[in-house]
């Protein structure tokens, strides 16, 4: 099926749930409770100096074990790891000191400036503080990593949560459209004339309105499936039916005519035509209510296909020639074919008498026969059950055509068309119907367009093997 229903399915539960995952990750954001966490450089002037002044202070005033604590204090509301130095550049606060730490505050020293080492994954500040008594000291923090960096990893986070998200999403949007997938393809065979089809097993152990809309064409497929039995067993029944009255009918028009003078000679005569006509009628009845019921058996061999068409053209050649048109056969070569001759021969002589019958008097029926491969019939689109390759029957005839929109039609039984092909001049309607039939019993199609000029052109394709 076309993907439309499941990209619609999977793009809007998609975005509703990155909207949904964005929506979660800036509102966390905004709520979070952080200590202070700017990056380095970008900390008020005033926050730092006060850190370094406090420390010398709290050294100078209270000893060691007081900076220690002061220090520790900073590190848990800022994450940032300080230390103190005093004027001979010893640590004086006794913590873990940083990596290059005192390379740095040996550096601020004679500087006399704030020094930083960023190029580092924690970033290293340096800053000398005086104290009132004029003693130097030099306050060292390791500043917490840049908030870019946290940044980076959250984002990994959202594209992970984005990523399992749209795992999710497609495996519920195939869920979704799964059922309508397998109900499309079950209304597909349906068409095509394959009465069995059922969508119920197929849908699994589903207790939804998807499984209830299956369980209604799964009904409504036997329903019909029963009325075209009932009707095609009709058809088959009043077929035979009428051939016992019908032959009786000849065996009267015979002693009639034996009978009868002169004057009713002609009347006879139409009395018979008629009746020709109408056992022509019941017969391809007959044939068509065996090849849709599948009661005529198939009986496959291998033969010549262009030897059964040049038969099926000379003899079609010669009635031709009286009404002053003729068939000719393009193709010379052989192609060799396993199928039933007995039903593919009334199906080609239909094509090939109705292209007589429309073809402009002063014109020919061309007929070519083309042997391909089935990559050949792949590239075409056509849906064969291929062997070792596939023949294609063309028949152009130069008559008016069809309408367009009745090109698909004209395989139906019955079928007519109402402005060049009249009730007139056409048939019963039933001859390319039978054709369309034998021809799809063996696996191949039947298709019908008009020529770019004039005239209709017919295409049989069978598969070979």
């Amino acid at each position: 099926m076309p993907r439309s229903l499941f990209l619609k399915i999977f793009l809007w539960f998609g975005a509703a749930m990155l909207t949904m995952i964005l929506t979660t990750f800036l509102v966390g954001e905004f709520i979070r409770h952080e200590p202070f966490r700017l990056p380095l450089g970008e900390e008020p002037e005033f926050v730092l100096a006060s850190y370094a002044q406090t420390a010398a202070e709290i050294y100078k005033r209270d000893g060691q074990p007081s900076l220690a604590g002061y220090l520790a204090q900073i590190e848990r509301g800022t994450n940032m790891r300080s230390v103190l130095y005093g004027p001979n550049l010893n640590e004086l606060s006794g913590r873990d000191v940083p990596d290059g730490a005192l390379e740095l505050a040996s550096k601020a020293t004679q500087t006399r400036k704030t020094e930083f080492v960023r190029n580092r994954l924690f970033p290293l500040l340096a800053r000398p503080v005086q104290t009132v008594g004029g003693d130097q000291y030099v306050w060292v923090a390791e500043m917490p990593p840049h908030p870019p960096l946290r940044l980076h990893h959250q984002l990994l986070h959202v594209i992970g949560m984005s990523l399992i998200g749209a795992a999710f999403c497609y495996w519920l949007a195939k869920y979704l459209t799964a059922p309508v997938t397998k109900l499309r393809q079950a209304t597909k065979e349906l068409a095509g004339g394959n009465l069995a089809t059922r969508v119920g097993p197929s849908l699994g152990k589903r207790r939804d309105e998807l499984v209830s809309l299956g369980s209604d064409f799964d009904l409504m497929a036997e329903q019909i499936e029963l009325l075209l039995k009932a009707q095609r067993r009709l058809l088959g029944d009043i077929s035979h039916e009428l051939r016992s009255p019908l032959a009786r009918l000849n065996v009267a028009l015979e002693l009639a005519r034996q009978r009868a003078g002169s004057e009713a000679t002609s009347a006879l005569t139409r009395i018979q035509h008629e009746a020709e006509n109408l056992n022509a009628l019941i017969g391809q009845l007959l044939a068509l209510t065996r090849l849709e019921t599948g009661t005529r058996e198939i009986s496959k061999n291998r033969f010549d296909l262009v030897r059964l068409v040049r038969e099926i053209a000379d003899d079609a050649d010669f009635e031709a020639r009286s009404r002053n048109r003729s068939v000719r056969v393009s193709s010379s070569e052989s192609c060799m074919i396993l199928a039933s001759e007995e039903l593919l021969r009334p199906a080609i002589e239909n094509v090939v008498r109705n292209a007589v019958q429309y073809t402009a008097e002063g014109t020919e029926v061309e007929i070519e026969i083309k042997a391909g491969s089935s990559r050949d019939a792949r590239s075409t689109g056509l849906a064969l059950n291929l062997g070792d390759g596939v023949a294609e029957i063309t028949v152009r005839d130069h008559g008016p055509g069809v309408p367009e929109n009745a090109l698909a039609e004209i395989f139906r039984s019955f079928y007519r068309v109402d402005d060049a092909r009249d009730r007139e001049s056409g048939g019963t309607g039933l001859g390319l119907a039978i054709t369309e039939r034998a021809v799809r019993l063996h696996g191949g199609t039947v298709t019908a367009t008009n020529a770019s000029d004039t005239g209709l052109i017919v295409t049989i394709t069978l598969p070979v093997g």
